[in-house]
């Protein structure tokens, strides 16, 4: 019921700030049109010449999203295969609580690793050195890599708790036909736990876009509409904090943009959190 209440109370604000507002108030999208939000190129509310259009700051949040998925998904499924078919009782013991340690870092340490570690030592050797490219300070790739280590717990854990939900009798019939271990890992007991796996893909993800200091440190705060990973972007949730640390006036235009970020923010990831149920009702396997 609380939850229920928050949620509530959420979306009570947002539709209050950005599209019904009590008089003489005014909300967002009655100074700013939709159409100018949602198809604008240009992210400037601090000029003179304003734009408010979210295209770049939705691009920065799924590039970084992006990268973060293309590290953290394979490695998260890869240590649950291996937890839930290859490793010893002893091992699954040990690995499991540091695991559970790593999802429990704050991400405030997450994104000054990536600025002082992943970016000066780890893609500027490659980037710069190999090929050279200009890597910035604050960039995309670093971001996303840090946010794609903080998604393996969960991909692993979801991930394996669905594999181990397996029945043992596949497995042993798989045996019982000759198949190696790995063939048992990837053809039988990975299909039987698609619908679980999926999920913890969609959650993970959406835990990704809605990632909020890491990014906000290592990505930077440059909205850009742009697909290079070492470019400085900005992403929905780094414009919602450093607003939120202005000092910008309660009922200016740029304070308002915020919760119209936020509202957008909220309803993607609401939508794929949706998708993650809709997944696991459509690709559920029950056994007897």
């Amino acid at each position: 019921m609380a939850s229920i209440l928050t949620t509530v109370g959420i979306i009570y604000v947002l539709v209050s700030e950005t599209l019904i507002a009590i008089p003489p108030n005014e909300a967002f999208f009655q100074l700013v049109s939709p159409k100018q939000f949602f198809t604008d190129t240009r992210w400037t509310p601090q000029f003179s010449d304003r734009h408010f259009g979210i295209l770049p700051l939705v691009c920065g949040t799924f590039l970084v999203a992006g990268i973060a998925a293309l590290i953290g998904l394979p490695i998260g499924l890869a240590g649950s295969i291996y937890l839930s078919e290859y490793a010893a009782p002893r091992t699954r013991k040990v690995v499991k609580p540091i695991l559970e340690i790593l999802a429990g870092i704050p991400t405030v340490v997450f994104g000054y690793f990536a600025l002082v570690f992943v970016t000066p030592y780890a893609l500027r050797p490659i980037a710069t050195g190999l090929f050279g490219l200009d890597v910035q300070v604050f960039n995309a790739a670093s971001a996303g890599i840090v946010v794609g280590i903080m998604i393996i717990p969960i991909v692993s854990s979801l991930s394996e708790d669905a594999l181990r939900a397996v029945p043992q009798a596949l497995r042993e019939a798989a045996y019982a036909l000759g198949s190696s271990k790995y063939h048992v890992s990837t053809r039988v007991v990975v299909p039987a736990a698609l619908s679980g796996i999926l999920a913890s893909f969609l959650l993970a993800i959406s835990r990704a876009v809605g990632e909020t200091m890491a990014v906000a440190i290592a990505a930077g705060q440059t909205p850009a509409l742009t697909l290079n990973p070492l470019r400085s972007v900005e992403t929905m949730t780094a414009y919602i904090v450093n607003v939120s640390f202005s000092d910008k006036p309660h009922q200016s235009l740029d304070f308002k943009a915020l919760f119209a970020v936020a509202m957008t923010l909220f309803a993607i990831t609401l939508v794929m959190n949706i998708l993650s149920h809709l997944v696991m009702r459509r690709y559920r396997e029950s056994y007897q």
